[in-house]
C-alpha cells in the first residue's frame, strides 16, 4: 500500500508502470481522478486504453521518437454512481495489454471529456492514498519546445533570454 495519507508525486513524467504498481498495492480502494479543481464524476468510464509509438520533427528540425500510453476517461455520472475500484481499473488495462502489447515504461497521458466539451490531455502529477480511496491529481499537458527543454536541462538556466530564436530554429539557420 501507499500508506493512508501518503502522497506519491512525480517531478517529471509518471510511467504506466509506476501508476499501475501504485494501484495494485491498494486494489480495494476507490479510484478518484481530480482535474481542474474538481473530482471527475464517480460514474466515469475508461473508454480507451491505447499505446502509440511516435516519430516526429521538433521545432528545431530534430527527429524525435517516443512511446506513450493513453487512457481515456469519459467524465459522466452514470450508475452505479460510485468510483471504480483500483483493481477494476488495473484489470481493464491488463486486458488491453493481453490483446495489444503495452510498454509499461512509457509516459502516461490521460484524456478526459464529458462527451460535450473537447478532450483535455493531462498527466498524473501525484497519487494520494486516503482511508478509502486513491486520488490521482491530473494536470493539463502543455505544449513545449523540445530543443529549449533540452537546453534548459543542460544549462539549468533560462533559455535565450527574451528570444527563443536560437533555441528553436534549426541549427542550419543559426
Amino acid at each position: 500500500m501507499l500508506g493512508a495519507g501518503k502522497t506519491v508525486s512525480t517531478a517529471g513524467e509518471m510511467t504506466a508502470r509506476k501508476f499501475l504498481d501504485a494501484l495494485r498495492r491498494a486494489p480495494q480502494k476507490a479510484l478518484v481522478f481530480a482535474a481542474e479543481g474538481r473530482a471527475i464524476r464517480p460514474g466515469y468510464h475508461v473508454t480507451e486504453v491505447k499505446f502509440g509509438r511516435f516519430a516526429a520533427l521538433d521545432c528545431g528540425a530534430n527527429p524525435e521518437k517516443w512511446s506513450e500510453t493513453f487512457i481515456q476517461l469519459w467524465d459522466v455520472d452514470e450508475p452505479p454512481h460510485q468510483y471504480m475500484p483500483a483493481a477494476k481499473f488495473v484489470a481493464i488495462v491488463d486486458k488491453v495489454a493481453q490483446l495489444s502489447p503495452l510498454d509499461p515504461d512509457t509516459r502516461l497521458t490521460f484524456e478526459f471529456s464529458d462527451g460535450v466539451d473537447a478532450i483535455r490531455l493531462s498527466r498524473a502529477v501525484a497519487l494520494r492514498e486516503e482511508a478509502d480511496r486513491i486520488v490521482v491529481a491530473l494536470e493539463r499537458r502543455v505544449a513545449s519546445c523540445k530543443p529549449r527543454d533540452r537546453w534548459l536541462a543542460e544549462q539549468d538556466s533560462s533559455c535565450c533570454g527574451t528570444s527563443m530564436k536560437s533555441c528553436c530554429e534549426p541549427a542550419s539557420v543559426r
